[in-house]
């Protein structure tokens, strides 16, 4: 009989070491697989994050960007990605506004197309920033990606959320990988729709991760400068331009004001908007442009999609007063099939009716906010 001593001293078997490693082996993997479960529990984002990778490697795929490797972070805000092949708008569905269009040509898409006619330039290169400002509703975002189309850049749609994460650190490892995947796939335009919620100015009372992200973003944006061979522009659009911070300012020298149309302006934008109607011979678009004074272009397509539904009102409610036989049978109009009778056409009534309707609107909404907020007791 061996004593304890001895039976540690006593060299181990083949079967017992097999046996040891074989259980190290399990309770390693139970161990990982144990906290991997306890992790993702605590992360009630991890099903997003897995199902955003995957979007990711299928966008990657469909924009024809091969042969490089995207880091975890690099492919959530792949994610975002949008194809610009698959963006509808184009500088046809921008009306009034020749004069930006043409200038975005000359300084952002230029450089950005015809930059193998001088590739060792320092000067021939898209603007590292653009902003785009102006009233809400003048066609903002729609210029951003009428210029992605155009340019045939990349589109990164970053948003602020996006760059958020529960864990401390991970919105600085979010923020990097958004210039690096830039970088990697470039030309690339990285978009950042209402950037005063994003980049506002910074004070003391910021988060601490907050403040950290900020930084982290204006830093690795100076940090493009370092190569000639770079094509990556950052482009905000934004109708509060007072509330971003004078260092993202400083960062975008190419600015451009979208205003609300002039008269001019509201026709050409009116006639965009009903380009394939069935329209009246009698309408008289400078009469809606002459008062429309201070309406956006989204106004103006409310205006014209209300007055479009006037035209279908009218069918249904006839529709309606033939059921029960309200109308004259003997009438040759009504006489004919209901699947063949054509839609009345646009009229000037219409307009004028829904133009009167957004009046009332504005008018309730501006008696609303001009309530005090706090009633008084009695």
């Amino acid at each position: 009989m061996l004593l304890p001593a001895e039976a540690l001293m006593r060299p181990l078997s083949r079967n017992e070491v097999l046996g040891m490693l074989i259980r190290l082996t399990v309770f390693g993997a139970v161990t990982y697989y144990s906290i991997k479960w306890v992790v993702d529990a605590m992360d009630p984002t991890t099903k997003q994050k897995s199902q955003s990778k995957k979007r990711a490697e299928q966008l990657m795929k469909r924009i024809g960007v091969q042969g490089i490797t995207l880091t975890d972070y690099e492919l959530n805000i792949a994610s975002h990605l949008v194809d610009p092949q698959t963006i509808k708008v184009s500088w046809k569905d921008v009306a009034g506004l020749e004069e930006v269009i043409n200038e975005l040509q000359d300084t952002v898409i230029l450089p950005f197309k015809k930059r193998h006619l001088l590739p060792g330039s320092k000067l021939f290169q898209p603007p590292k920033g653009v902003l785009i400002f102006g009233p809400p509703g003048c066609g903002k975002t729609m210029i951003a990606k009428a210029t992605a189309k155009a340019s045939e850049c990349k589109f990164i749609n970053l948003q602020a959320p996006t760059l958020t994460d529960m864990w401390y650190g991970e919105s600085q490892k979010l923020t990097a990988a958004v210039f690096s995947l830039a970088v990697k796939i470039q030309p690339c335009i990285i978009f950042i729709d209402e950037i005063e919620s994003f980049l506002r100015n910074r004070s003391s009372l910021d988060h601490e991760a907050t403040a950290m992200m900020k930084a982290e973003f204006m830093s690795l944006w100076d940090g493009l400068d370092t190569s000639l061979t770079t094509q990556v522009m950052v482009m905000g659009a934004t109708n509060r331009p007072q509330d971003v911070d004078p260092a993202i300012l400083r960062r975008m020298p190419a600015t451009f004001h979208v205003g609300l149309p002039d008269m001019r302006q509201r026709e050409d934008i009116l006639r965009l908007i009903l380009a394939g109607e069935n329209l009246s011979n009698a309408i008289n678009l400078k009469q809606i442009a002459e008062r429309t004074q201070g309406y956006s272009g989204s106004d103006l397509r409310e205006l014209c999609r209300d007055a479009a539904l006037y035209r279908i009102r009218d069918y249904v409610r006839k529709e309606e007063m033939r059921q029960i036989g309200l109308l004259l049978q003997d009438s040759e109009e009504e006489e004919l099939p209901v699947d063949k009778e054509k839609l009345r056409p646009v009229t000037q009534l219409d307009l004028l009716f829904g133009l009167e309707k957004m009046k009332e609107s504005n008018r309730a909404t501006a008696s609303m906010l001009s309530k005090p907020s706090v009633v008084p007791l009695d």
